[in-house]
């Protein structure tokens, strides 16, 4: 086994993903992604006022960080006019994005829980939407004999080394945009955000994962030295819905030493209404779950210290704002 590979006990071989992979990544997205802002504010605290820097994420096309992946995927293997996904929502936002600016059809495949939002979404970027299951897994193994049946690109949500690799795009931008070498906060699911930002930067400066008690997958695998399956039961469900955290992700969080924290679901909404009410943001419960561990006390920075917190995902219902 090289040290481009690892492998996990039963689990198949994986790439891993190095900052060279995302400095590559970069360069193929030049004109195809938005650089987002960051904004120098404070938040409030449970012992006052606490100065961060948001990473508007929320901004990028399709709402969401992974449009980045998805572009990264399909421009770094260009065969095939066929796209097919399994997601729960954003995922399948971004590979129908992509694959409409790149003139592939794509084909999402959604369990029975999908957010109609989400749905709608997908279809504005001329997605075929199939249901099928109640869970993300059942949702996967169907795509899985889809893209075989249809000799289609598969791509998938977030253990894969170039969606690893094009999220992992937004620590670079970190890195450029702010001084210092300040810890990095993200939402966890699956991984492949907080993993490719690590995969960046992860040398240079602390990167930590922000899950929900109900969805412990980072946490648990550090905890078992392996990606362990675990329950799924949050409000964030819908974005940070994975029952197990990334191969590729697992093997990035070891090597670059990235911290898991865990905060409720009361946390994660009210740190949702707080961005609403204060900044008139609009993010899903998952884009403000890094928040969340800020507000809550949590996570606690150091005397002069300004983390940033990382903001990703806006396809949400208007309606319960």
């Amino acid at each position: 086994m090289n040290e481009r590979s690892v492998v996990f006990s039963e689990h198949r071989p994986i790439d891993r993903v190095y900052r060279s992979d995302v400095r590559a990544a970069r360069r193929r997205l030049a004109g195809r992604i938005r650089k987002t802002p960051v904004f120098h504010t404070s938040v409030a605290g449970p012992n006052g006022p606490v100065p961060v820097t948001m990473k508007l994420e929320y901004l990028q096309y399709g709402g969401t960080f992974k449009v980045r992946g998805s572009f990264n995927a399909l421009l770094e293997s260009p065969e095939g006019t066929e796209v097919v996904i399994a997601s729960g929502g954003n995922a399948g936002i971004a590979a129908a994005l992509a694959a409409a600016h790149l003139g592939k059809s794509c084909t999402v495949v959604v369990p029975e829980s999908a957010p109609h939002t989400k749905v709608a979404a997908m279809w504005s970027h001329g997605a075929e939407v199939l249901w099928h299951g109640t869970t993300y897994a059942e949702a996967l193994g169907y795509a899985n004999e889809l893209a075989t049946q249809r000799n289609a690109v598969q791509l998938h949500a977030y253990d894969l080394p170039a969606i690893v690799a094009g999220a992992g795009v937004v620590g670079l931008e970190i890195e450029e945009q702010v001084r210092g070498r300040p810890p990095v906060l993200a939402a966890v699911g699956g991984g492949g955000l907080v993993a490719g930002i690590a995969a960046a930067i992860g040398r240079r400066q602390q990167v930590i994962g922000v899950e929900p008690e109900g969805i412990p997958t980072l946490h648990a695998a550090l905890s078992a030295n392996r990606p362990v399956e675990v329950a799924v039961s949050s409000i964030a469900a819908e974005s940070l819905g994975a029952t197990r955290i990334g191969d590729i992700a697992m093997d990035i969080a070891r090597r670059y030493q990235v911290r898991s924290l865990l905060v409720t679901d009361d946390a994660i909404a009210t740190a949702r209404d707080y961005l609403w009410r204060e900044f008139r943001i609009v993010v899903e419960f998952a884009g403000a779950a890094a928040l969340a561990a800020v507000q809550s006390g949590v996570y606690v920075p150091a005397p002069d210290e300004r983390p940033v917190i990382v903001l990703c995902g806006a396809n949400t219902d208007l309606s319960v704002l």
